[in-house]
């Protein structure tokens, strides 16, 4: 019975589902659309007001510095996973130190925003909302990309479409979620075969993915009665647990269990072949964490070359930012994240403005969530194969993606009917796109030493450009073009100026993104693909 527990609770497979699981339920940042609008009707807000609550949701979302230093300083022994000791209080810390911060403040921010919204004056609520949603919008980050179309047919089902409710919904199922999966997140060393079985849970969330979309759409087409969303949310509820049958099944397929532990050279290594040919893969697999080359790779680099010097170790926080890289990459991202959330955040108001209905809205907003997951899942993958294949660096894929933000920012500016379903495809997938993109960029340039920290700063690139594009460009241009009762505007006017503004931002962005391309092309080929390379060679 003991053996069973350890086979199906304290292994690397259940901690890939408990994260699944968490992540699927933390995705809230996509979903202001869904209560924005009753938020500006009972709180009296104009556009410029209530874009700037958004940008502090933001702010708590992408801002997470403390998320990257808890993460980095509770699991730092386990960069490489061939430490000879790992001390006891690192074991204690873990993961889930940063999921419980997490958890905790999604509950305060949310619940304060619920209570606000049930019966605070507004002028209250007015100073309170930056609070709550800075801490609110704390969770944590992860695969978010399914999350927000998981979250409204929680809400559509169970909560009728009453935002009230969804609010408070959204103070406790993130909360409580990650509090009861946390203990089971671990960090475990990769063998052989891992990658292969992670492709199941791939297919998974692809599945997820397509049956959201085709609810979606079927939604839009008929009225679903009651007792038919019912069975079409414990359909959704069956695939999301389906990943515990795939945990289960690698678990007990899993004979072949590393024994011993693998030092980097100069140091003593195991004779046992399975761990061997793990270390292999693990080059193979993850160039990028492949921190321990040989001598002999290294000798090859040409180390009068201070740039290349810097390319092969894990540069810290402080010498990250003093590189130029590392502002062309910030910058890129405050175009493309910046204006991508400029778009969901006030796609409620942008349909409205258009003659959309709140349901068609609250669809786009799904519709939303599954290119972002499309984008996130897409874009890491072509990037990878292509720069295995045929060499590519990998910031050519941000000039591209970015460029095609652009076209969609152009679709939307048209105005026509259907423009969008259509625009909004693109931004949300080259959104996506960015934070797969992004991070592994990082990664490849600066090491994964540091990359908690590292990463999470260059989020901040994310509500900055929220807020110059939310607040400055589009709540700014809708006011001025809004009359009548409401601050409302009606008509292709009250976007048209906003979204030609975006575009030529993210445009900027692509060109960026472009530099940073022929800036590090020469390290892909000396320090990327020669990694590619010997490990294909081994």
């Amino acid at each position: 019975m003991d053996r069973v527990r350890q086979l199906t609770l304290n292994t690397k497979w259940i901690s890939t589902v408990a994260s699944i699981w968490i992540q699927c339920t933390s995705g809230s940042l996509y979903t202001f659309s869904i209560y924005s609008s009753t938020l500006k009707t009972t709180q009296h807000y104009d556009q410029s007001t209530l874009d700037t609550v958004s940008v502090f949701k933001d702010i708590g979302a992408n801002s997470g510095i403390l998320s990257g230093l808890l993460y980095t300083y509770a699991t730092k022994d386990h960069h490489c996973p061939h430490q000879q000791q790992r001390r006891r209080w690192t074991r204690f810390l873990g993961p889930w130190v940063v999921h419980m911060t997490g958890a905790i403040q999604c509950f305060a921010g949310y619940f304060l925003m619920w209570a606000f919204r049930c019966g605070v004056d507004s002028k209250a609520a007015g100073s309170g909302h930056v609070l709550v949603y800075v801490i609110g919008g704390s969770c944590d980050d992860g695969f978010l990309g399914l999350s927000g179309a998981i979250l409204i047919q929680v809400y559509q089902t169970i909560f009728k479409n009453n935002p009230t409710s969804y609010l408070l919904m959204l103070a406790i199922l993130p909360t409580v979620n990650p509090l009861l999966l946390m203990w089971f997140v671990r960090i475990y060393d990769k063998n052989e075969g891992d990658v292969k079985n992670l492709n199941s849970y791939s297919l998974i969330a692809l599945i997820v993915a397509a049956y959201l979309m085709v609810i979606i759409i079927l939604e839009n087409i008929f009225t679903l009665p009651g007792l038919v969303r019912f069975f079409v949310f414990v359909v959704l509820l069956f695939l999301l647990v389906s990943p515990l049958y795939f945990a289960i099944r690698e678990q007990e397929r899993d004979s072949g269990r590393i024994s011993g532990t693998a030092f980097c050279e100069g140091e003593q290594i195991t004779a046992d072949p399975h761990q061997m040919d793990a270390r292999k893969m693990i080059a193979r697999q993850d160039p990028t964490g492949y921190q321990c080359l040989p001598s002999s790779l290294g000798e090859e680099m040409d180390t009068n070359d201070e740039r290349a010097s810097q390319w092969s170790e894990n540069l810290n926080l402080l010498q990250a930012m003093c590189t130029v890289d590392f502002w062309i990459l910030f910058l890129a991202m405050a175009c493309g994240m910046g204006s991508g959330l400029a778009t969901v955040n006030n796609i409620s108001q942008i349909g409205g403005s258009l003659g959309y209905s709140g349901f068609e809205t609250n669809s786009l907003v799904s519709l939303w969530s599954i290119w972002n997951f499309l984008g996130r899942f897409g874009a890491g993958y072509v990037s990878d194969y292509i720069l295995h294949v045929r060499g590519w660096a990998r910031p050519l894929f941000m000039v591209i993606t970015l460029a095609t933000m652009s076209i969609g920012h152009l679709v939307i500016a048209s105005g026509l009917r259907g423009a969008l379903y259509a625009g909004s495809i693109l931004v949300g997938v080259c959104y996506g796109s960015q934070w797969s993109l992004m991070p592994t960029i990082a990664s490849e340039i600066y090491g994964v030493g540091h990359l908690g920290t590292i990463f999470n700063t260059i989020t901040i690139a994310s509500p900055v450009g929220s807020y110059i594009f939310s607040v400055r460009v589009v709540g700014y241009i809708y006011d001025r073009e809004a009359s009548g009762e409401g601050n409302t505007c009606i008509g292709t006017h009250c976007f048209m100026l906003s979204f030609l503004i975006m575009a030529s931002a993210t445009l900027l962005g692509s060109l960026a993104a472009l530099g940073l391309f022929f800036r590090t092309k020469r390290f892909y080929n000396e320090v990327i693909l020669r990694r590619l390379l010997h490990s294909a060679r081994e």
